[in-house]
């Protein structure tokens, strides 16, 4: 869910929080808005993507206050995410896909085809799969529920193994024998 806040915060808190698949980033503003996610492995990019998108904003580390969330969709709340705040940078194209990705349920998945379809683009499927790769706030806005026409895993900007392991903790059905 979006929220209407101002585009460029003046401060944003950096909280790193261990989880079964690794470290967290999880970056908010000062009215704890979720404004970018990451995994430690792609730390210097998600910090190039902060720069380019919040410049002048103070980035600290810190405990942020999305933790108790994080903490009790890794223990098994996979619907907790649903009513998350969050705001992100991105073109009006890519904010829609990104607002129908919050559409698929946990434990569900659509493939890039029925997620162009929904949005009233269904031949814009790779221009959908640019704007699901392009989501800065990866896990709360569910890019990892979208798989291959075919039911295989494809792309993920978190690896592979760690989509499986999402859609597989959400008890999602995909084609295990054609996954990563």
């Amino acid at each position: 869910m979006t929220a209407a806040l101002p585009e460029i915060p003046r401060v944003l808190t950096l909280d790193r929080i261990a989880t079964p698949i690794g470290m967290a980033l999880v970056v908010t503003d000062e009215a704890g808005v979720l404004r970018a996610f990451n995994w430690t492995d792609y730390e210097p990019a998600m910090r190039t993507w902060i720069g380019n998108h919040y410049g002048k904003a103070a980035l600290a580390e810190g405990k942020g206050p999305l933790r108790a969330a994080f903490d009790a969709y890794f223990a098994g709340e996979t619907r907790v995410f649903e009513t998350l705040a969050w705001h992100s940078a991105g073109t009006p194209f890519q904010r829609q896909v990104w607002a129908m990705l919050c559409a698929i349920p946990a434990g569900q998945t659509w493939s890039y085809a029925q997620l162009a379809e929904r949005i009233g683009r269904p031949t814009a499927v790779r221009a959908v799969g640019r704007a699901n790769g392009a989501n800065p706030v990866a896990l709360v806005v569910p890019c990892h529920r979208v798989i291959g026409a075919n039911g295989s895993l494809t792309g993920y900007g978190g690896s592979l193994p760690r989509k499986r392991w999402l859609l597989e903790h959400e008890g999602a059905k995909f084609r295990r024998d054609l996954a990563a």
